[in-house]
């Protein structure tokens, strides 16, 4: 956490309570797993000597309070990381930009994920939370965490074997390109789907009714590939300044980032494996870098705006 947040008398009395509570419930986590431990103890030394009801009704006792114990406990911590988001993050943002406002029950609709047309497969299991919103100059943006996954059903001779597979984890950063487009143009890695994209682009030259977009910058052709309805339309958006600027930001990244242009909207999609906002639990509140990870990636997605230089109108809505 920075010098200024630090240094925010109000911040630090609400901190001061969330470590209170913090406290508490990380106490009687701690005590469900020791009764936890002792059930399975129980147990182990039930059956070693032989005696199995001293191993059912032995291990019952500590496991019922445990269980107890934990699900009464989770409904704390559920109101203990919401207050630190409601209070301690959003007021930490207000520092970076006095637009930006957290929702943290709220995210990117699975309609607007699917209809981004960032991914291909549309997800059978869908999770997003801790909606931030702000503008810079005349774009506005917002960003949310997503985790999309799809399932597949497999029989066996023991029934029905159901798993499930990752489609996206991560951010989708949102923000209003201020242009109606036509058509959809898509941005994806080659890597795409298991080296689909990859394929795609070396053997076809359609995707649905889209058609690959060989474009004049071979480094992005690399690294990308770029499908859409119409061809002239994605040379206008993806000029070579545009295309400079994507790869800058992509190197910035871990792993390759996937961007669509559709409706008047622009998304970019950032595989992530952080969980960002949330508190600690068996750590200390009080500690000088507790906010340092959460507002970096907050600045991060703020400065995509500088970065594709998106306040530069070249264009007006229609």
């Amino acid at each position: 956490m920075d010098s200024e947040n630090t240094n925010n008398t109000a911040l630090q009395e609400v901190l001061n309570t969330l470590e209170i509570d913090r406290k508490k419930i990380a106490e009687t986590y701690k005590t469900c797993y020791i009764l936890f431990g002792l059930a399975g103890l129980i147990v182990v030394i039930g059956l070693l000597i032989r005696f199995p009801m001293l191993a059912f009704f032995g291990a019952l006792v500590p496991a019922i309070i445990g269980i107890v114990m934990y699900f009464q406990i989770e409904d704390e911590a559920k109101k203990y990381k919401f207050a630190y988001k409601t209070n301690v993050v959003a007021s930490a943002l207000k520092q970076i930009n006095e637009t930006f406002s957290l929702t943290p029950q709220s995210g990117l609709p699975e309609y607007e994920f699917i209809s981004s047309e960032l991914f291909t497969t549309e997800p059978n299991r869908y999770k997003t939370q801790d909606l931030i919103s702000g503008s810079v100059d005349k774009t506005s943006f917002w960003f949310a965490e997503v985790h999309a996954e799809y399932k597949t059903e497999t029989r066996t001779k023991n029934g029905t074997r159901t798993e499930w597979y990752t489609i996206f984890k991560g951010i989708i950063f949102v923000a209003d390109f201020n242009k109606n487009f036509e058509v959809s143009t898509v941005v994806r890695p080659k890597d795409f789907g298991d080296s689909i994209g990859e394929w795609f682009s070396k053997n076809v030259f359609s995707f649905g009714n889209s058609n690959l977009v060989l474009l004049e910058n071979t480094i992005f052709d690399d690294i990308f590939v770029t499908y859409s309805r119409n061809q002239i339309e994605a040379r206008y958006i993806l000029t070579p300044a545009m295309m400079e600027r994507i790869l800058e930001l992509n190197k910035k990244c871990g792993d390759t980032i996937s961007i669509s242009f559709i409706h008047s909207k622009m998304y970019i999609a950032f595989p992530l494996g952080t969980n960002y906002f949330e508190p600690p639990i068996h750590s200390s509140l009080l500690v000088p870098d507790l906010l340092t990870d959460d507002l970096s990636i907050v600045e991060f997605m703020q400065n995509i705006v500088h970065e594709l230089d998106l306040n530069t109108r070249i264009w007006g809505k229609n």
